[in-house]
């Protein structure tokens, strides 16, 4: 069983939460290799860091010290930025970091989060929804308080709102089952925002479409990483 090692990074100011799964397996084992960073999203391997040191010109430091998490802290806070990975816990087939593998998955409740965090107005998940993604653990989420994602842009970046009723929802009882009008008038809309992994791993998905294809076409030096810093960078 693997725990997730770092308590969500919360404050009262928070108005755009980032949310992932489980971070590789040595950060739950405290067995951290030489750059990583003892932090959410610090592994050497990872790329989210190294995209919004791109887009805000950092200069963060890639090493296990306290240095490098208070510099990742400091920006969060002045952006406004939490970090909630929506797995507490879960069991991996294989001890890698794909989220395909996990089972037995243990989730954190988001929804509390976004209850007792009211300023937050956008999720921004780093994966999609395919099997054990961020998008497809929120999706059960809803389900389970009769609350649904509701689509405006299909294509990668996906984006979408979920209307959340004033009062906490009721999972022993879904929404569904009681009167409309007793949420419209306190409906609060959360956007969503599903970006392409910041993990090796989704080069070649990013490779297959028609959109970085043709940038690529007119621009050989153009690679993944650049492609991933345009796409997040309207989002932070």
């Amino acid at each position: 069983m693997h725990k997730h090692p770092y308590e969500p990074f919360l404050f009262p100011e928070v108005t755009r939460l980032i949310v992932g799964t489980l971070p590789p397996p040595r950060f739950s084992t405290r067995e951290l290799k030489d750059g990583d960073v003892d932090f959410c999203y610090g592994s050497r391997d990872g790329q989210l860091w190294r995209i919004l040191d791109r887009i805000f010109d950092l200069g963060l430091a890639y090493e296990t010290s306290d240095l490098a998490i208070a510099q990742r802290q400091e920006f969060l806070k002045k952006h406004r930025i939490g970090i909630c990975d929506i797995v507490a816990s879960a069991e991996r087939e294989e001890v890698n970091a794909s989220d395909h593998g996990m089972k037995n998955v243990v989730l954190r409740d988001l929804i509390q989060v976004l209850y007792r965090f009211r300023r937050i107005d956008t999720l921004i998940f780093t994966g999609g929804n395919s099997k054990n993604g961020p998008e497809y653990f929120f999706r059960r989420h809803l389900r389970e308080c009769g609350l649904q994602l509701v689509p405006l842009q299909t294509e990668v970046p996906r984006i979408h709102i979920v209307k959340l009723p004033y009062a906490y929802p009721n999972r022993k009882k879904p929404l569904r089952s009681y009167t409309q009008a007793k949420y419209r008038q306190d409906e609060r809309i959360v956007k969503t925002v599903s970006l392409t992994a910041p993990s090796g791993s989704a080069n070649r998905a990013i490779g297959s479409m028609s959109q970085y294809q043709s940038i690529k076409k007119n621009n050989p030096e153009y690679n993944t990483f650049d492609f991933r810093v345009d796409q997040y960078r309207p989002f932070f």
